[in-house]
């Protein structure tokens, strides 16, 4: 897929069901890079529907680049470069994998300036008054492909220690620190929405695509709020991953978070 089309799907209830389903095939490995699809005829029998409706399906996951259709070849899964395959972030090892995703990706700066608190931004942050912040919005990329659009807010005292190409060609966190700034914390939280037509453009989403919404508070060694950040992500280029163990005695057994295993990669 390429970062400056916009991803059309199957127009039918039908058809997006047969693009949904192979989709997510791809995307989770099960189906494999260079593997053949079966015929539209089984598709149309797997799925109970027309072979029309699988050639629509099929020509939404082609345009996509999901897969590759050749005449006398049959239909296979298309390659994809490794570093547009689905990035993975552990909620338990967030700083460390915050470096290697920005060694792994590369950013987009879409709007850089300066002003006021939003609301929100001020009540989360524990701001006691009306502060001046940055606001900047980037798109970062895996490969050519968009997974990310990340709006942040930094008090501009902070954010007057480095530049605009600072910041979009270093991760966020690593200018706070390299602005004195000690991090201690963050508090995050995920929960779905619905692409808007701006970011909709910037990610290369339909509007109305489901994205997940992530919102992260980091605080500094005095507990002052440094960084408001509103990302939103492709969940079929990015996923969230919390390693879970058992603890406790007999009837009293539960799941906690394994703080500090980290599982997955980026």
């Amino acid at each position: 897929m390429r970062a400056e089309s916009v991803q059309i799907l199957p127009k039918g209830t039908k058809a997006l069901r047969v693009y949904l389903s192979v989709r997510d095939q791809i995307t989770v490995g099960d189906l494999r890079d260079g593997e053949t699809l079966p015929s539209e005829q089984k598709l149309a029998e797997a799925f109970g529907v027309s072979r029309v409706t699988v050639r629509r399906g099929l020509d939404a996951l082609a345009q996509g680049g999901f897969i590759e259709r050749r005449a006398g070849s049959g239909t296979k899964v298309r390659a994809r470069p490794a570093v547009a395959q689905r990035a993975a972030m552990n909620f338990n090892t967030l700083m460390p994998q915050l470096v290697e995703m920005g060694q792994k990706t590369t950013a987009r700066l879409l709007s850089f300036t300066y002003g006021g608190a939003p609301d929100f931004v001020s009540l989360a942050m524990g701001f006691k008054r009306d502060i001046e912040v940055q606001i900047a919005t980037r798109v970062r990329l895996a490969g050519n492909v968009p997974f990310s659009h990340l709006t942040t807010y930094v008090p501009a005292q902070i954010a007057q220690n480095y530049s605009e190409n600072d910041l979009a060609t270093t991760p966020l966190f690593q200018l706070l620190e390299r602005s004195g700034v000690q991090i201690k914390e963050a508090h995050q939280s995920v929960s779905a929405t619905l692409a808007g037509p701006e970011v909709a453009k910037a990610l290369d989403v339909e509007v109305g695509s489901a994205l997940l919404s992530l919102r992260r508070v980091v605080r500094d060694v005095h507990g002052d709020g440094v960084e408001y950040l509103a990302g939103l992500y492709r969940p079929d280029m990015f996923r969230l991953e919390m390693p879970l163990m058992r603890v406790g005695q007999g009837s009293a057994r539960h799941w906690e978070p394994a703080i500090g295993k980290d599982e997955g990669g980026i």
